[in-house]
């Protein structure tokens, strides 16, 4: 989740020489898959204990934390250049500040089963918003298809025949939003920080160090210190600071590297299937029929917009 959301081939640098690593790319690729499908759990007991605010906050402090010890480790540099951090820090707010705020909002009043299927939408809006906004991204029948098909599996999520009985709109609404905010950040991205010649690694911390910058400025003015620092809400933060957000990167351009955007992308199609796991095994969240099929339909219409024509 980024980093919910997939590196393009349009990152901000040209993807690195593919290499392999000790540990293959399908188990880098598992763990990834249960890293950021376990994330929504662990914001649902993060705000168990803490303001929404204060969770993203900490989970890009300890997020940012992984990618700077990375850095001084291969001795990485932050980029220079005002323009460059002008662009960065609207990226910090796309693709971090925003998204990770509006999840952990939604899940105070919906579970964390289907905010992780309202990520799984991300690929769906992005295909929306390239028609419109990447001339380079024609759009076929078969893509348009899997444009509709995913907005019917969203509406079988939500139970659209019943007039969404039992769902607060606001929290799936702030979910929706989020899952939305990564493709038009993605897409800012592409136009404003192809090319600049740094490496994705300092690219992203810096991108994480603005973002939490963000959110240190953000938070003391709608929360309160708390009065007490629950524990275990305290280890999930941290957990999906450390893990969810600062080593999840690292994997996941690590395998881009390796195999590719393609297939690495193909991640989010995992998430949401790890997501309702852990939410109804581990904190007995409810699961009705229409949330594991809409899940499914959503996520082939998805696949359908990801399709590439041959050649």
């Amino acid at each position: 989740m980024s980093a919910v959301t997939t590196p393009r081939t349009d990152t901000p640098t040209a993807t690195p020489p593919r290499r392999r690593t000790a540990l293959g790319w399908r188990i880098r690729f598992g763990v990834l898959s249960l890293i950021w499908g376990f994330s929504f759990l662990l914001i649902k007991v993060g705000t168990e204990g803490y303001a929404p605010f204060q969770v993203t906050f900490g989970r890009l402090l300890f997020g940012t934390a992984v990618l700077a010890a990375a850095m001084a480790v291969k001795r990485e540099r932050l980029p220079r250049g005002a323009r460059t951090w002008g662009h960065l820090a609207v990226a910090a707010f796309l693709l971090n500040a925003l998204p990770f705020s509006l999840f952990a909002y939604s899940e105070l009043t919906i579970p964390s089963t289907l905010a992780g299927i309202c990520n799984a939408t991300s690929p769906l809006w992005g295909m929306a918003l390239s028609l419109v906004a990447l001339s380079e991204d024609r759009p076929t029948r078969r893509r348009v298809a899997g444009l509709g098909i995913g907005f019917l599996g969203v509406l079988t999520v939500l139970g659209v025949w019943q007039g969404f009985h039992g769902l607060d709109a606001t929290g799936t609404a702030m979910a929706l939003l989020a899952s939305l905010s990564y493709p038009i950040g993605w897409i800012y991205v592409r136009r404003t920080l192809a090319g600049t010649g740094h490496s994705h690694l300092s690219m992203t911390g810096a991108q994480l160090l603005l973002a939490t910058a963000q959110l240190a400025l953000v938070t003391p003015l709608f929360t309160t210190l708390p009065s007490r620092f629950p524990v275990v809400p305290l280890l999930a933060i941290a957990t999906l600071g450390a893990l969810g957000t600062g080593l999840a990167m690292l994997i996941q351009y690590g395998i881009v590297a390796e195999v590719g955007p393609t297939t690495a992308q193909m991640v989010t199609y995992f998430i949401p299937v790890i997501a309702t796991a852990a939410g109804v095994a581990i904190l007995g969240e409810s699961l009705s029929w229409s949330t594991p099929v809409g899940a499914v339909i959503v996520l082939a219409g998805a696949a359908l917009t990801q399709a590439r024509p041959r050649r």
